[in-house]
Parts: structure tokens; sequence; C-alpha cells
């Protein structure tokens, strides 16, 4: 499995993010896109701004959660948005770079508001295929 991709799969009040590569840490860039796509379209936003943002957890489920939470705050709390994501490990740690721009509402059109990570149907795992797969729902 040598290509990465995200999506959103169904869930009844919320919506779930799923990032999908052929390593872990492009599984959790991925991620980032597909939770960036639940707001708005990720091709209108530039890679103008960067911000580093890092993690700790004691399991690849919680650290994933994390991230997912550490983008959600720096989109709340600078007022933007991010298309572009890059992800180090070392150990239970995360390193990530956000790379994004201001929200014009004009023209992101923000679509919802997430709210954050949750723990429902959480999971970082190895697929059959040797893929990663990094998923959860996120409230909105």
């Amino acid at each position: 499995m040598d290509e990465k991709h995200w999506e959103h799969f169904y869930h009844q009040a919320d919506i779930g993010v799923r990032g999908v590569g052929p390593t872990k840490e492009e599984a959790f860039e991925q991620a980032g896109l597909a939770l960036t796509a639940v707001i708005t379209e990720v091709g209108s936003l530039e890679a103008k701004d960067l911000v580093k943002v890092e993690c700790e957890a004691p399991n690849d489920e919680l650290l994933f959660a994390d991230w997912l939470n550490a983008i959600v705050y720096e989109m709340a709390t600078r007022r933007m948005l991010f298309g572009r994501f890059q992800v180090r490990f070392d150990g239970n740690r995360l390193q990530g770079n956000l790379w994004g721009q201001p929200v014009d509402v004009a023209k992101h059109q923000p679509a919802v508001e997430v709210k954050g990570a949750t723990y429902t149907e959480l999971e970082v795992k190895r697929g059959e295929d040797g893929a990663w797969i990094a998923q959860c729902v996120v409230d909105v």
C-alpha cells in the first residue's frame, strides 16, 4: 500500500475522519486533511503560515486524538484553517507542523465548527494491506 488519502465515514450524529497512508506519519497527516475538509474545501487553502504543535500520550490512539485536538485548538484560537501537515514521532511524542492561513469567510465558506476529537471509533492500526489507518469521530 503506497497510496495515501483521507476520507470521511458515516456516524449518526457527528462526522468520522480517517487518514490512510503507507506510514503512521502519513496517516496522521491525511487525517488532518480530513479534519479540515469537514469545515471547508481543502483546495481553497494556501499554506502561508506555519504553526508548530507537540503532543505526548501513552499510546497511538490517545496521541491521535491529542493531535486532532491540537489542530482544532489552533484553528479556534488563531482563527486559521490548515491545509498541509507534517508529523514526526519520537516514541510517544508527536511533533507536528501545520501550514495554513487565516479564515476568510467569503473564500472558505466554513460549513461547521469542529469542537474536538472523540474516542468514538478511535483506532490507529496497520491494515492487512500494510497501510496505516488513523481514525475517530469528531464532534461538530
